[in-house]
């Protein structure tokens, strides 16, 4: 709705009037559109660096209380079995900050990505326990298995949307 004041032949000012215009609404709904697509890719860019920054400072705190706690994770086959989980979540940290970095810098993340957070959680965990090793693998393809899953239908969602645009 926008407000248009008439003036008189006089110079005196007419009371304000609202005026309807098609013209100028269709001029705002695109000005908000173009708005909230920036917006969006702006906050797109922003998840990826927040994601990537969190994923990374994630990752330093456990690695530091697991290695803080490595004798309590060895002490018994249970514990040994939560010490292969948490170098498993390792993998996972370090898969999302390396998929992260790689996708900011217009790369896709592949094997590649995959392999190296995959050794890096794999010797990690042989620094607690020789059993975390196995298990840390078991996990970590366990969480593979699902983020791709996940990565899929996130994907093929995606793929919809820009099909009916």
């Amino acid at each position: 709705m926008a407000r248009r004041r008439e003036g008189r032949r006089d110079g005196e000012l007419a009371e304000t009037k609202h005026v309807y215009s098609d013209e100028r609404k269709y001029l705002l709904i695109n000005d908000v559109d173009r708005m909230v697509l920036s917006f969006r890719s702006l906050k797109q860019m922003a998840s990826t660096g927040r994601s990537m920054s969190l994923s990374l400072l994630l990752f330093a705190v456990t690695l530091s209380l697991l290695e803080m706690y490595r004798g309590k994770f060895a002490s018994s086959e249970l514990m040994t079995i939560a010490g292969g989980f948490v170098s498993s979540l390792l993998f996972l940290l370090l898969l999302t900050f390396i998929g992260n970095y790689q996708e900011a810098n217009g790369v896709r993340t592949g094997w590649g990505a995959v392999v190296v957070a995959e050794l890096v959680a794999l010797i990690i965990a042989g620094t607690v326990h020789r059993v975390c090793i196995t298990t840390c693998f078991l996990f970590s393809a366990g969480f593979l298995y699902e983020v791709d899953k996940l990565s899929g239908m996130i994907l093929a969602r995606s793929e919809s949307k820009v099909r009916r645009h």
